[in-house]
């Protein structure tokens, strides 16, 4: 196959990636950065990123997965710079892409909860309920084994429902 070729098929696998998971990593990025603006960059670096690592890709891990983890290492590198720290970071959750039906609450009590967790929590929580990823799979995009995951996602479940005790009702 020539190199022509080999191009326009990374273009379309590309078009079908960003089709396909596009709208899930804008979300998940937005809930990282707290910036609905920034999380398009982000987004676009993500892609960017992986249509140039495209060869390199060996499907080791699912397409999801590893966009994932492309995604949260852009979102690192922007949480990183000075200019980043300087900013206002008050999330405006009108400003967020749409949730996934299984993820919408009557208010926003709970996504606030979990944007106020520590990040080695919040990630889990995202990446689990949010994105819903399997736990092998935050643990590869975490760099993190599955006990460790397991253990956080507890320990996040945990201290949200203290902080969200009274909020809902306790039918047990």
């Amino acid at each position: 196959m020539g190199l022509n070729a080999r191009q326009t098929d990374s273009r379309l696998e590309l078009e079908r990636l960003m089709e396909q998971y596009g709208s899930g990593l804008l979300r998940m990025c937005a809930l990282y950065l707290k910036d609905a603006a920034l999380a398009q960059d982000a987004v676009q670096e993500t892609f960017l990123k992986a249509y140039r690592h495209w060869n390199d890709y060996r499907g080791e891990a699912a397409e999801k997965t590893w966009l994932t983890s492309i995604a949260r290492n852009v979102c690192r590198d922007l949480l990183r710079t000075a200019w980043f720290r300087h900013q206002d970071r008050r999330l405006d959750f009108d400003a967020l892409p749409e949730q996934p039906s299984a993820f919408v609450f009557p208010d926003n009590t709970i996504l606030t909860e979990v944007m106020r967790l520590p990040v080695k929590y919040r990630e889990v929580v995202l990446l689990r309920y949010y994105e819903g990823l399997k736990l092998k799979e935050i643990a590869s995009v975490l760099q993190l084994s599955e006990g460790r995951v397991r253990g956080r996602l507890n320990q996040a479940n945990k201290l949200l429902k203290r902080r969200l005790k009274g909020w809902y009702d306790e039918e047990e």
